[in-house]
């Protein structure tokens, strides 16, 4: 499962005679998978810029997470592939590709 978040948002104090706008969202991925007793987590985080766009504002009291998110998706955030890499993270937990073995001639 995995859950995305906006954690942080730049804005610009003033842009073309709005106010607070968002040039900038602070991202996050998470993923956990639930496997008997065991809880594996996985995560990614970056940052998305947006170009102010006359007449297509909203108001920074009035934006909704899942809005901010819609702009990191269709300005670069490939959403399939940072899952996907979220669930790798969990999947190398789950069967590591690399182990460390004890020492054969260590008793």
């Amino acid at each position: 499962m995995f859950t995305w978040l906006i954690e942080q948002m730049d804005c610009a104090v003033q842009q073309d005679g709005e106010a607070d706008v968002v040039i900038t969202a602070a991202w996050r991925c998470n993923g956990e998978q639930v496997d008997g007793e065991n809880t594996y987590n996985g995560t990614v985080y970056g940052s998305c810029g947006f170009t102010y766009t006359e007449g297509e504002f909203t108001p920074y009291d009035q934006l909704t997470q899942d809005q901010v998110l819609g702009w990191c998706w269709s300005s670069g955030v490939d959403k399939d592939a940072t899952e996907a890499n979220v669930q790798t993270q969990i999947d190398n937990q789950i069967n590591p590709p690399v182990v460390v073995l004890p020492l054969p001639w260590a008793a």
